[in-house]
């Protein structure tokens, strides 16, 4: 019996729990009156299905994790298991093909010797299923037995299953939190690693990166200046990205919001947001095949020296389109929540309807702008295949848009690529690259939510 049917039983057992349970507490609420009744016929369901389900699954979880290591023992007291390697690792490669003929992930074995052991894992592993299998039954009978004993007109299901509901939400909230903590503290510990091969100023403020210099034995001085790739990111994502994105999006949202009519509305908003569903592999590929070799030809033609087929101007250029509707969305939201009566005034005051969007309704909606504007940006930092794709790999520190640059996403991408080894200063700088660019999202993020926030506090 697969862990998938247990799981299905069991809550086959507590959909019957949850209907006998509900016609039981019906029958007594139709007894002694529905006023004289604590809780709801459809509470007292729930309350015997959580009792007959949780502690099972529970229990089924605890018993995946248990029965490995219990199938593993029983197989090693087998009298095949005695003529086994002495060294771990080869007894391991043939107890793990066992293990996987058995289960029927392998059809063939590779070594002779694992195919004496595949009938004792089958029998182990279905022996200790069955017994995982009947206590879990037993675990979900009994748990359900006993919340069908508590159904009573006075007991008090509304609160415990509403306590079981928040703890569930509790849970599902502290899943965000632990998983940016783990992120954090994986990416500190790596980078006080790094830290402690390189100094941390040079790192921050050094203006060559050469990591395969230190990688092939050149030492780590001067070789990780991460000083091109902040510009090269910045210089992508947060200028060229930006020049794009903010008069196109915030053009959008005007004329959506104040020229428009219903119709032209309805079907050109979801058009322009299905921008931000592209996949970025689509606009990378746009970038480098079509944006890229017309830059390079435009340069060529008006004479501007040192273009690239891969260039600044050309992944700036295609990420801008690519957080349109970020900027758009943020801010058509803002201008259409401005008050009505400010518009009318305006218009009432003898202004033109561009009079009134400069002077009244963009003011008025700036900060939900400047906030779509930097969340665009903390979108535009963090992309990676479009830069890959179109601006190259060369760490230059230039102000020149057709030359190639790169940006610390593409460089993380390089680092960890391929085998490598987490004990080099080489393939730690991709984790203090990961902590700089989360540090500077996570300040972005803040400074754009607190910019929101008053903005909601403002008109609602």
């Amino acid at each position: 019996m697969t862990g998938l049917m247990i799981v299905l039983i069991i809550l086959a057992l507590g959909a019957i729990g949850w209907i006998v349970a509900r016609a039981r507490a019906t029958r007594l609420q139709i007894e002694v009156g529905r006023l004289a009744t604590n809780s709801r016929p459809t509470q007292h369901g729930w309350y015997v299905a959580l009792w007959t389900t949780l502690p099972a699954l529970a229990f089924l979880a605890v018993w995946a994790n248990v029965m490995p290591g219990l199938v593993h023992g029983t197989v090693m007291a087998t009298p095949a298991a005695r003529s086994l390697p002495a060294d771990d690792f080869s007894r391991n490669a043939v107890l793990a093909e066992a293990q996987a003929i058995a289960s029927g992930a392998q059809a063939g074995a590779f070594n002779p010797q694992s195919l004496t052991l595949v009938d004792s894992f089958r029998a182990a592993t279905s022996r200790y299923s069955a017994i995982g299998a009947i206590l879990a039954a037993i675990l979900a009978f009994a748990g359900g037995a006993y919340a069908f004993s508590r159904v009573r007109p006075a007991f008090t299901a509304r609160s415990r299953v509403e306590r079981v509901v928040m703890w569930t939400l509790l849970g599902a909230s502290l899943i965000a939190i632990i998983t940016t903590a783990g992120i954090v503290a994986s990416l500190l510990l790596e980078s006080l690693r790094f830290f402690s091969m390189v100094n941390p100023l040079d790192f921050l403020f050094g203006l060559k990166w050469s990591p395969q210099s230190a990688a092939l034995g050149y030492g780590n001085e001067n070789a990780f200046g991460a000083v091109p790739l902040f510009w090269g990111t910045v210089f992508i994502g947060a200028i060229i990205a930006m020049i794009v994105a903010i008069p196109l999006g915030l053009m959008s949202a005007i004329y959506l919001t104040q020229y428009a009519r219903p119709e032209t509305r309805k079907w050109m908003k979801p058009i322009l947001e299905v921008l931000a569903g592209v996949p970025t592999v689509v606009y990378g590929y746009f970038a480098a095949l079509t944006v890229a070799p017309a830059l390079r030809s435009f340069a060529s033609t008006v004479g501007i020296p040192g273009a690239s087929s891969e260039s600044a101007l050309a992944a700036g250029l295609v990420m801008g389109v690519m957080i349109i509707p970020f900027v758009s969305s943020m801010a058509d939201d803002s201008i259409a929540a401005v008050p009505q009566a400010m518009r009318d005034g305006s218009l009432a005051m003898g202004a033109t309807t561009s009079e009134t969007i400069r002077k009244v309704l963009i003011p008025a909606a700036l900060p939900g702008v400047v906030g779509g504007v930097l969340l665009a940006v903390s979108r535009a930092i963090g992309e990676t295949m479009i830069v890959v794709m179109a601006a190259g790999l060369a760490a230059n520190l230039t102000l020149n848009p057709f030359a190639s640059v790169t940006t610390v996403t593409t460089q993380m991408v390089q680092l960890l690529t391929g085998d490598q080894e987490f004990d080099s200063a080489k393939t730690l700088a991709a984790f203090a690259l990961g902590l700089v660019l989360f540090v500077v999202t996570l300040l972005l993020n803040i400074v754009a939510l607190r910019v929101v926030k008053k903005y909601r506090e403002a008109y609602e």
